[in-house]
Parts: structure tokens; C-alpha cells; sequence
């Protein structure tokens, strides 16, 4: 992408902004961060919120950029060594750092060491590493994968695989006997004993499953109207990984209508969603999650307007949804892949999107999105049409119940007292863009944390007009709180009549 194409989008990922260089710290964070992700740009020179090319005094362009290679090479271990260098748009200079994904993972602060100075990229902001994201960069660094890794507590023999077997036979019309899983690598020998591997305890139906991995599981959801307020019907598929991606398929297929289209002179069923596309969704969520991050399973969830699937993990970083018919492929779970390929539940490698993007096609009513929401990602299959409807209506309820959740009306004069919904509008206005609550509280002139959460973040959370940039971590201080699409609705009808 073209620099002039690439300073226009939004910072992400592999993508940050700086009016002006850093301090230290956090010039050695992001650079480390992207070494450790997917890689990334960092531009200096250029304001983010709003976005305005701001430059670099061109008689100071070599000594930054030499300041930053020395933060570089001095605050950043292992060796990282970017792309700097110095462009010039709209006549404003600007310094360009570009970093690739490191071989040598994981890179941290040397001040700080390993466990407390590693980061990671998760949206637009560096997050420290803990102990499990850690454990995998140095795998990644090893080019092993967390389900090859064996499983020593107990014996191969002892796993309860009936169902399992049950299946793969019915699949592949062989037996799963001792050559097969050594074949597919589903044991191996160690120090004269034959071990599992975590993808053959995933496969299993023993109670060491529930033990090792108690959220190797999806649950599933039908939601009354558009918010997880209240639940029409709920499931946990808990079965073996090779069953759970049929039974989250049929719960969906459950909750969704079919109906009929005329095509010509004929008339053909057709369901309401792409479903091989959502069908396709779910069996990579299975296959490619990350089975390593304790306490997160898959969600399933279905609305009145859309189709979210939830997956622990972020996506691969060689994998861009942005370009569906590009084939991509990039396998985090090694063992399990293959034997999900064997048995047919996936196809050819990188066909997967492909499959996705080809029937959309077909369902121009829908929207397809996908996001990373912390170390999770997302896709959503949204009924355009439905979902405009519902977010009119939900911003109209919404208009009366922020008011009397806050107390306002038409006449206050919009005091701390009385906060007045030209403060309301202000506060919306200002989280267009992603913003830290201090941010916020300096924008509305508050110093009381406490007061200002209570009285305005958590009633427009619940309303489900602002929402945060990592859910999971409610109390990060770098948690950021951005307008959702009814907070947009909510807005426009403020300024319609203030």
C-alpha cells in the first residue's frame, strides 16, 4: 500500500502514529511489540485524533532518525533491526520506522527482562506479556505448536478414544489403531514410552480433557432481540474437537429461517444467512484457536440481526481478512489441522476464506465483519437492512433511559450537578475515536474517577452505546472506550435536537 493510501487508515495492529517521537519507553514497547506480532509501522510526524499531518522540522530529521535507531538497538533485545526512513507528503516530512515479524522471539526491554518487559500488539495498543503468551512466542521461536506438545500425567492407553475412533472410521473408512496416531503424530515416544500429545487429549473423551482444557468447549446462544440481555435458548458443546464444529453448525441452522427465492422460472429454498460460509467459520474457529489461552472458549452467538462467532486467539499473523480470494494459509494448531483435513471437516489449505468470500456474493443483504477484540477474534454476519431497523429502534429507547438512568432533561443547564445532555452529546462526539477514560475526564473537565465512571461510563456500557477496546480486562489502565453504531444513532438524534 502507498504511503499516502497508508497514512489515511486507522491504527491497528501493525499500524501506529506519533505527532511527535515518544519518550523511551514507549517507542522501545511499540518496536518490540511489532517484532513480536505481526510487524508494523510506526510514523512520526503524523497526529492521530484527529488525524492531521503535523511533520518533522526538516533540519531535524537525521538527528531522529539516529535517536531512534540508538533507542532501538539500546532498549530492545534480541536484536531488532527496522526499516527507517525519511518521506515527504503534502510537504510535510515524515519519519517512517517499519519492523518485521522477529525470528528470535520473544523480544522485550533488556531494562525490564523477559517475563516483565516483553509486549505484544492487541488492536491499536502494546500489551505486557503474561506467562502464557510468552510460553507461546518461544514456542513460535522452536516452530512448535502448543497441541504437539506431549502430555506426560498420563498414558495414551488409558484415554478414553471410542467416539473418536467411531468417527474417524465413519469418515475415512480406517481404523485409529497404534500406526495411525503415530502417523499423524498424535503420540510419540518418550524415553521408551509411548505419550499423548495435547491434540489427542482434545480428540479424547476422558476426564483428564475436562481437566487439562475445561475450556476446550463452545457455547452457544440464541439472544432475544440484539443484545445478550436475554437468552431464548443456550447450549455448551463440550463433546471431543472433532464433533464440536457439526453441533455448533446444527445449533445455528436452529435458529435461523429458510425461506424461498425465485430464480427464473424457478422457485428454490434458501436460508436466510450464507451458511456454508458460517459452517466454514465455525470449523476453522476449532481447528485454529488457541488452545493454549486458559479461561476462553468459543462463543457462538445468534441475534435478531446477526451471527457472531467468537474464537480465543488473534489471528495469524501472515492471514488478512481484508483479502479473502488471496488463499491464504497459516496453521497455528499443527497436529490438529491435518486430522481435521483427513477427516474432511476442512478442506485444501487455504481455501477456507475463499469458500466464505465466493458465497457472500450470493448474499448481498449481508455484511461480513470481522475484529480483534483483545486476544480474541470475531467475525459477524449482519443483516444490513434488520440491523438499521433494530439500532433506530434500540437508539430511540436508548434516548429515553440514558436520560433517566442520568437524570437529564431539556431544561438543565448541564452542571456536574446536572449533567445536561450537551454533555452527553460531548462525551459521544469525543469516543468516536477510541479514548482512555482519563482522556475523557480531561475533555469534560472531571478529576472524581469514581463519580464519572458511575455517573456516565458504565450506564452508556450498559446501554451498549460505548463500548470498550478490550472487554476482558475491565480494569486495564490502557482500556479505551469507543461509540458503537446505536451510540452513533444516539448521537445524531442529540444533535438533531439540541
Amino acid at each position: 500500500m502507498k504511503i499516502t493510501e497508508l497514512i489515511k487508515q486507522p491504527e491497528g495492529r501493525r499500524l501506529e502514529f506519533k505527532a511527535k517521537l515518544p519518550v523511551v519507553s514507549d517507542i522501545a514497547k511499540t518496536i518490540v511489540a511489532f517484532a513480536n506480532d505481526a510487524g508494523g509501522e510506526l510514523f512520526i510526524g503524523i497526529r492521530n485524533e484527529p488525524r492531521e499531518l503535523v511533520g518533522v522540522k526538516e533540519d531535524s530529521l537525521i538527528r531522529l532518525e539516529e535517536q531512534i535507531s540508538n533507542i532501538i538497538h539500546d532498549h530492545c533485545y534480541p536484536v531488532i533491526i527496522p526499516d527507517i526512513s525519511i518521506h515527504t507528503i503534502e510537504g510535510a516530512h515524515l519519519i517512517r520506522v517499519q519492523v518485521y515479524r522477529g525470528s528470535n522471539l520473544p523480544y522485550f526491554l533488556k531494562e525490564k527482562g523477559k517475563t516483565k518487559g516483553t509486549y505484544i500488539r492487541v488492536g491499536s495498543t502494546n500489551r505486557l506479556a503474561d506467562s502464557e503468551i510468552i510460553a507461546e512466542l518461544e514456542r513460535q521461536k522452536r516452530n512448535i505448536s502448543f497441541d504437539s506438545e506431549l502430555v506426560h500425567e498420563i498414558s495414551f492407553k488409558d484415554l478414553d478414544l471410542g467416539s473418536f475412533k467411531l468417527f474417524y472410521k465413519e469418515k475415512t473408512g480406517d481404523d485409529l489403531n497404534h500406526n495411525s496416531l503415530k502417523k499423524l503424530d498424535l503420540i510419540r515416544e518418550y524415553q521408551g514410552n509411548w505419550l499423548a500429545v495435547n491434540a489427542l487429549i482434545l480428540f479424547s473423551d476422558s476426564p483428564i480433557r475436562g481437566q487439562i482444557f475445561p475450556y476446550a468447549k463452545i457455547e452457544c446462544a440464541r439472544f432475544k432481540g440484539t443484545t445478550s440481555h436475554e437468552f431464548i435458548d443456550q447450549k455448551t458443546i463440550n463433546d471431543n474437537i472433532s464433533l464440536q464444529p457439526e453441533a455448533a453448525y446444527e445449533f445455528v441452522l436452529r435458529h435461523i429461517n429458510k425461506g424461498a427465492v425465485v430464480k427464473g422460472v424457478y422457485t428454490e429454498s434458501r436460508w436466510e444467512y450464507p451458511v456454508v460460509a458460517i459452517r466454514e467459520v465455525i470449523r476453522n474457529t476449532v481447528v485454529h484457536r488457541d488452545y493454549s489461552l486458559a479461561g476462553k472458549d468459543i462463543k457462538v452467538a445468534v441475534y435478531d440481526d446477526m451471527i457472531e462467532i467468537t474464537s480465543p486467539g488473534k489471528l495469524m499473523p501472515s492471514i488478512d481478512f481484508s483479502q479473502m480470494e488471496a488463499r491464504q494459509s497459516d496453521i497455528r494448531n499443527r497436529i490438529i489441522a491435518p486430522v481435521f483435513k483427513k477427516l474432511g471437516i476442512i478442506d485444501q489449505w487455504g481455501n477456507g476464506l475463499k469458500l466464505i468470500s465466493d458465497e457472500l456474493k450470493d448474499y448481498p443483504e449481508i455484511d461480513f465483519r470481522w475484529h480483534e477484540t483483545g486476544l480474541q477474534f470475531q467475525v459477524q454476519f449482519v443483516k444490513k437492512g434488520i440491523q438499521q431497523q433494530v439500532l433506530q429502534q434500540e437508539s430511540d429507547a436508548a434516548w429515553h433511559h440514558v436520560g433517566t438512568m442520568l437524570g437529564l432533561s431539556w431544561h438543565q443547564v448541564g452542571t456536574k450537578l446536572a449533567p445536561g445532555w450537551h454533555q452527553v452529546e460531548r462525551i459521544l462526539d469525543y469516543c468516536i475515536e477510541p479514548r482512555l477514560i482519563r482522556e475523557i475526564m480531561s475533555e469534560m473537565g472531571w478529576k472524581d474517577r469514581t463519580k464519572f465512571r458511575i455517573k456516565y461510563i458504565t450506564p452508556l456500557i450498559e446501554e451498549g452505546i460505548i463500548n470498550m477496546t478490550d472487554p476482558e480486562n475491565t480494569t486495564d489502565p490502557r482500556q479505551q472506550y469507543y461509540l458503537t453504531d446505536k451510540g452513533r444513532l444516539l448521537l445524531q438524534q442529540i444533535r438533531e435536537n439540541i
